[in-house]
């Protein structure tokens, strides 16, 4: 028995997948256009009380999010294609190896410096803001950074640094950066 919905349905698909399928093509190309249609007038039949009695423009209207959704799908796929080329691209082995080495000269550092670079790198502050949290101009900021990631790439070469700061203990301080580099070792 067919129902007036069916009915309805019927006559809207008979009068407008064409066009829909030509708006969809002119939009997407052949390839995706009978998957776009067909999931339009499924949408359209899950919500058939929804479409109006010139059914055509909110047709036209679900097929565009229809497109839409596919590309935001494909784009999520991309990117995640992309960054699972990055694991296996490299050997994920080194890029460990190299973090746990940046690690433990970042350790190896005066409290200061760590405190300095950790500032600019991990919490993205500018130089300027950073010099507000530690309490010193710009300027005297930027000589500190510099020379703490002077001392951080002598780190991290293994070359003997050049001598505690004024007033710094020739041992750093334990820290918990330094805790959590022994740790993953």
């Amino acid at each position: 028995m067919v129902t007036d919905d069916a009915h309805r349905f019927t006559g809207m698909y008979d009068e407008c997948r064409q066009r829909v399928w030509a708006y969809v093509v002119s939009r997407a190309g052949r390839q995706v256009a009978d998957e776009v249609v067909s999931e339009t007038f499924a949408i359209a039949w899950r919500r058939l009380d929804d479409v109006p009695e010139h059914a055509l423009p909110w047709l036209l209207g679900v097929a565009r999010n229809v497109l839409r959704d596919n590309v935001r799908a494909e784009a999520r796929r991309e990117a995640l294609a992309a960054e699972l080329r990055c694991w296996t691209e490299g050997d994920v082995a080194d890029e460990v190896t190299e973090r746990m080495g940046l690690l433990r000269a970042l350790a190896a550092l005066p409290e200061d410096d760590r405190e300095i670079l950790v500032l600019v790198a991990w919490h993205g502050l500018s130089p300027k803001e950073a010099a507000r949290v530690v309490g010193c101009s710009s300027a005297a900021f930027r000589v500190r950074l510099h020379r703490a990631r002077k001392r951080l790439r002598q780190a991290v070469a293994g070359e003997p640094a050049t001598g505690p700061r004024r007033g710094e203990p020739a041992q750093p301080s334990l820290s918990p950066v330094r805790n959590l580099s022994e740790e993953w070792s």
